[in-house]
């Protein structure tokens, strides 16, 4: 199964829909953007879902070997299998979008907020995510006008435990609505579980699913209707998903 995540979220009802709708992970925004939310709006769609992941009680997998934290594919498996306990116990997950923040903000927002995990979407180094207390998505920005170039290069194990490839368009990084080659995002996801963002929508992403097979896809503008969230869309964007999984599933 493909996990979804439904970013750009303002209000509790938001969640909710997100939620209702099958979502597996919700996003907040912290960073200087457009869908930047205040810290009361934030704990109000915390609430609304039930409170922070810390309430509950979490069966974790054994730790990663020391292998795994050497070798890129064992230690992203690795850290795909510590969410997948995450939402065994609380679905969605809330997910906190940081970008080019001290680090000291990242954790007294996470903290207060009750978030579950963090979204690193800066230029915050691999070193920074062992800072964070939470457990961290790593951002990779793909440039949609770059030519085709492997991301892997910059990648490390043994500090986030999840890496996303969005897209890097001009000055801005993610939430621009706009897509990079699939073909390199195909590559990474080949080797590791890897999530997949950039200009993604009800109409393209079951194409993306059936090409890159990613871990997770990651929304915001695609799920919006003049910057407002919209909860049809959510919806279109889920079922898009769920069946492109049932389609790889039959072709299997």
């Amino acid at each position: 199964m493909t996990y979804v995540k439904i970013c750009g979220h303002r209000t509790p009802e938001d969640v909710l829909a997100a939620a209702e709708a099958g979502a597996d992970f919700v996003g907040i925004n912290f960073a200087n953007s457009k869908r930047r939310v205040e810290i009361d709006e934030a704990q109000a769609m915390v609430r609304a879902l039930g409170g922070p992941l810390g309430t509950h009680e979490i069966a974790f997998p054994p730790p990663a070997q020391p292998r795994a934290r050497e070798e890129i594919g064992p230690w992203f498996e690795h850290g795909a299998r510590v969410i997948e306990a995450h939402l065994a116990v609380k679905r969605p997950l809330v997910v906190g979008i940081f970008a080019d923040q001290p680090i000291d903000e990242v954790n007294e927002i996470a903290e207060e907020v009750g978030v579950d995990l963090v979204q690193l979407s800066g230029d915050e180094t691999w070193e920074d995510c062992l800072l964070v207390t939470r457990q961290v998505i790593q951002v990779a920005h793909i440039s949609p006008v770059d030519s085709p170039s492997d991301p892997m290069a910059h990648v490390r194990p043994g500090f986030a435990l999840a890496l996303m490839l969005d897209s890097a368009h001009g000055p801005y990084r993610g939430g621009t609505g706009v897509t990079f080659d699939w073909e390199v995002a195909r590559q990474v996801a080949s080797r590791l579980p890897v999530w997949l963002a950039g200009g993604l929508t009800p109409e393209n992403v079951a194409q993306a699913v059936s090409t890159v097979r990613p871990w997770a896809v990651d929304v915001a503008s695609g799920t919006e209707t003049d910057g407002v969230k919209d909860y049809d869309k959510v919806r279109a964007f889920i079922q898009a998903v769920r069946a492109a999984d049932a389609a790889g599933e039959a072709g299997r």
